[in-house]
């Protein structure tokens, strides 16, 4: 874990969600598929997470890069890596349970979409704010680390594993995380 001073310059809260808010990481398989991509996200493509929160069906987090073309590059190959690899574990997994019920249903969002052969796993598309301000940044980190505790997965944001808010109460989680104080 790094820590920086109060910095907010090229830094970026961004949402991305799961076509038709399908539940899939209430699997830790999933969750993994998301944190290894990210991690490889970070190692070989300049990405610097300053906080994250993977919930069930969408991941937030604020990520830092030199400017937003690299951002949304980045974006791009994560979500176009981790769409193709979590459908095909789907695929191959005849003992998920829900696996006919997310498979028709990324389907139908695909046959939507022209762009997508077969299945269309994210939503298009990522929400993107650019962090303007440290009062800005904290608020987005808040937020961040309170979505657990308000879906009432944990009591505090440190105790769930998917989170920076480790990292932020002093420990280490599973993602290398830019702490700024």
């Amino acid at each position: 874990m790094a820590t920086k001073n109060t910095t907010t310059k090229n830094l970026y809260f961004v949402t991305t969600t799961v076509v038709n808010w399908v539940d899939i990481f209430s699997r830790p398989k999933y969750k993994h598929i998301i944190i290894e991509s990210l991690a490889f996200c970070q190692k070989t493509k300049g990405l610097e997470i300053y906080a994250w929160v993977l919930m069930p069906n969408h991941l937030h987090f604020i990520i830092g890069a030199e400017n937003l073309e690299q951002v949304q590059t980045v974006l791009r190959d994560f979500k176009k890596f981790t769409s193709k690899k979590i459908v095909a574990e789907l695929l191959e997994d005849i003992q998920e349970s829900r696996r006919e019920w997310m498979l028709h249903l990324f389907r139908l969002a695909g046959e939507k979409n022209q762009k997508i052969s077969k299945y269309h796993f994210w939503q298009d598309g990522c929400y993107t704010e650019v962090i303007s301000s440290f009062k800005f940044f904290k608020q987005k980190l808040d937020y961040i680390h309170q979505n657990p505790v308000r879906a009432e997965f944990v009591r505090y944001p440190q105790d769930y594993l998917y989170s920076s808010a480790i990292d932020y109460a002093g420990g280490r989680g599973l993602l290398e995380v830019i702490v700024v104080r």
